[in-house]
């Protein structure tokens, strides 16, 4: 059995594995808030439990017994956000820090039954995709606003800061997983873009901005 911090430090090596970065001290502290030498400290506790490989040059990497917990604890966050939101009216902005919690819960029987309960669902509401009982998961979409390219329009598809701030700023847009944007204008000075949110508002929104929304043409 795995206690609480070291089910977090699992899922944040996979999530920064899965992003094609090597999982140093550095960036796992980063991720948790925490700082170098307690992480390194909870790295030899996990290479003894068998949950990781680690080495100073190459980083962590997770056995397999360490990556299926991981994907399981991924699995329940993702699926109790879905939860929350269809189910009992939570906002976008809101399902992350209560799933944070929800997902702790060792009934991996629990995540089956609440995925068939939602018609299971390949996305979360931010647009990140689901784990199966597997691992297998659908298309990760990785294409941001910043990337794209001028008069073209595109289908907003997941967010890369799903902070409370950020989420409610896209709130306050009226933009969200499915929303159509037309990219107006990409301004040189500072990066910035104009924007068309539907057929109604056309604004301007920073660099930082676009390149947390992921698009898909």
């Amino acid at each position: 059995m795995q206690t609480l911090s070291e089910e977090n430090y699992l899922k944040v090596i996979y999530h920064i594995d899965k992003e094609g970065q090597k999982v140093t001290p550095t960036a796992i502290a980063e991720a948790l808030n925490n700082n170098p030498a307690s992480v390194v400290d909870m790295l030899r506790k996990l290479v003894e439990k068998k949950l990781i490989h680690y080495d100073k040059v190459k980083g962590a990497k997770l056995t397999e017994k360490g990556k299926n917990i991981a994907i399981s604890i991924v699995r329940k966050h993702r699926l109790w956000e879905a939860f929350l939101l269809e189910k009992l009216g939570y906002g976008w902005d809101e399902v992350h820090n209560i799933a944070e919690q929800l997902e702790h819960v060792q009934q991996d029987e629990l995540a089956d039954r609440l995925d068939k309960f939602l018609g299971f669902p390949q996305y979360d509401p931010h647009g990140d995709p689901i784990p199966k009982a597997n691992g297998e998961t659908a298309i990760t979409y990785k294409t941001a606003l910043a990337e794209v390219e001028e008069g073209k329009s595109y289908k907003v598809v997941a967010v890369k800061d799903t902070s409370v701030s950020f989420l409610q700023y896209l709130k306050k847009l009226d933009i969200g997983i499915g929303t159509e944007l037309t990219l107006v204008e990409k301004i040189p000075f500072d990066n910035s873009m104009v924007i068309m949110i539907g057929n109604n508002l056309k604004t301007t929104v920073s660099k930082e901005f676009a390149q947390n929304l992921v698009v898909h043409e």
